[in-house]
């Protein structure tokens, strides 16, 4: 092991320690990091049966979406635990599960 490490500027958090915000009725958001850029990390919680109110449009960048467990599904198709979603700017969706699931959400633009 090496004592030559560089952890400048190095950030972390626990997702169980970060604010709840409650974005909709059974959807709620943990801010996990926000970068000097605009940039910002998050986890997205949502009960089974929940669903984003209105549309979800990508400005001023793209969202890039992990899901972490359950199954989400954009409006479209569903995406299993171990699915990664690049959403480019522009788009939109309507977030909703049936099951319930956890996502990692990151907007590298803000």
């Amino acid at each position: 092991m090496t004592t030559d490490l560089n952890m400048a500027g190095y950030e972390w958090s626990a997702a169980q320690d970060a604010p709840v915000r409650e974005l909709f009725p059974g959807i709620r958001s943990r801010s996990l990091w926000l970068g000097g850029n605009g940039a910002k990390a998050y986890l997205l919680e949502m009960d089974p049966n929940s669903c984003w109110q209105g549309i979800d449009v990508h400005e001023p960048g793209p969202e890039e979406v992990f899901v972490v467990s359950g199954v989400f599904n954009d409006g479209v198709r569903d995406y299993p635990a171990g699915s990664f979603i690049h959403a480019p700017a522009g788009s939109s969706h309507i977030p909703q599960t049936t099951t319930g699931c956890t996502l990692f959400v990151f907007y590298p633009e803000g």
